[in-house]
């Protein structure tokens, strides 16, 4: 990577970052390590946005490994960027990161989400699994604002989920 930065070959770097993205998720935080000991940081940041791009599972293992190796605020990141995706797959993204003991987590993904999104997107999310997710969207809610958890209630009720 830094032979490829220092030639200027920016474009196979980024092609690099992609690939290392696909690695296990157990070694991004070495990987994070290494860079940053390069002078990288901004490569690993990249690979962070990258990561916010992979399927639901790859994701969560992307965050719970860095979380695992103490690089909370990566994980943070990741989890956040991921938040563009249908509700259908943040539901997936939170249900396993509670699966995994990864509650902190899973209300990072969710406050991210509320932030990002309307509050019939919070409904649709809790739609998915209402009996687990409602009251930890409504609680999510409370925690962005009082006004953000009166709408994401109001939309909770208008699609029938009770919270």
């Amino acid at each position: 990577m830094l032979r490829l930065r220092r030639a200027g070959r920016g474009g196979e770097a980024h092609a690099l970052l992609c690939e290392a993205v696909a690695w296990p998720a157990p070694r991004l935080p070495m990987l994070a390590r290494e860079l940053e000991r390069a002078g990288l940081a901004a490569d690993w940041t990249t690979l962070l946005w990258e990561a916010a791009s992979l399927p639901v599972a790859r994701l969560v293992a992307a965050a719970d490994a860095l979380a695992a190796a103490g690089r909370a605020d990566d994980c943070d990141q990741v989890l956040r960027q991921g938040v563009a995706r249908p509700a259908p797959q943040i539901a997936e993204a939170v249900l396993a990161l509670d699966d995994a003991g990864r509650s902190r987590e899973a209300d990072t993904l969710l406050d991210a989400y509320l932030r990002a999104r309307i509050p019939e997107d919070a409904a649709l999310l809790a739609r998915c699994a209402p009996e687990r997710l409602a009251s930890r969207v409504r609680e999510a809610a409370r925690a962005v604002s009082p006004e953000r958890e009166w709408d994401v209630v109001h939309a909770l009720r208008v699609a029938g989920v009770a919270a």
